[in-house]
């Protein structure tokens, strides 16, 4: 059992050095020597520490807009993972690949929900399973035909969702 505290230290300053110092060397070293990471809604990641690292370095770390921004919204600390609830936001002014890969800027506006499992052994990172509605993500980017999200449980407006900015349960009325 990895101490808490310790955990929350190693993760706080794994996601400084990926978003706020744009540093590979400094995030690899806050890992296992053989990581799993895994953006589930866009099959990205590497499993293994020379894959992750080609992850980080091609796809991932300094590849965000300048208006990247991440808003805690909830931490659950266990003896060997951390579950964090964020708010990412960013206008799509760069191409994102980790998050639409292969898309050009669209000049949207991004707000949505993520959450970050990570797994450790003792006070390193091993693992890190990232998960996102990507269909709310399309459709604010305009990628998700707007027709079709009117009827399917697309909500755009997911934060506000979480924050109780928006009524529950519409799209049900909508059948």
């Amino acid at each position: 059992m990895a101490d808490r505290a310790a955990m929350e230290r190693v993760w706080d300053a794994h996601t400084d050095s990926e978003f706020v110092h744009r540093d590979v060397r400094v995030t690899m070293s806050t890992m296992t020597d053989s990581p799993t990471v895994i953006h589930v809604p866009t099959a990205m990641g590497g499993v293994g520490r020379g894959n992750v690292r080609d992850f980080y370095e091609r796809w991932f770390i300094g590849r965000n807009p300048d208006d990247f921004a991440l808003r805690s919204v909830s931490r659950t600390v266990g003896d060997e993972r951390i579950v964090d609830e964020m708010v990412v936001s960013f206008t799509h002014d760069i191409e994102v690949p980790w998050i639409l890969p292969a898309i050009g800027p669209t000049g949207r506006e991004v707000r949505i929900p993520l959450v970050a499992v990570v797994g450790f052994h003792g006070e390193s990172i091993d693992s890190e399973h990232i998960y996102w509605d990507q269909a709310s993500v399309l459709a604010q980017t305009l990628l998700l035909d707007t027709g079709l999200v009117a009827r399917l449980p697309v909500v755009t407006d997911q934060p506000g969702m979480l924050d109780g900015g928006i009524a529950l349960n519409q799209l049900a009325e909508n059948r």
